[in-house]
């Protein structure tokens, strides 16, 4: 995995790539495995990320500044 901090589509693609060379069986055992634990890093990070932005969106705010969180059963609600 590169050293600089890649942007989200770049690491879900370098994971569909890591997940296609896996599945294709062409790697070698010791390069499946470091490509396997790369891959389990990117989509652990990934999920992290997409929670977080999902968190970010899920916000309202109030015209004075008050935040509510949206009730995932009714996206058009927000809890109170």
């Amino acid at each position: 995995m590169a050293t600089k901090k890649n942007n989200f589509e770049e690491e879900l693609n370098e994971l569909q790539k890591i997940v296609s060379n896996l599945e294709n069986g062409n790697v070698a055992l010791e390069d499946a495995l470091t490509e396997f634990q790369t891959g389990v890093k990117l989509s652990k990070d990934l999920n992290k990320r997409l929670t977080e932005a999902e968190e970010t969106v899920a916000k309202l705010i109030d015209s004075d500044g008050t935040e509510h969180q949206l009730d995932p059963n009714d996206a058009a609600a927000p809890e109170e």
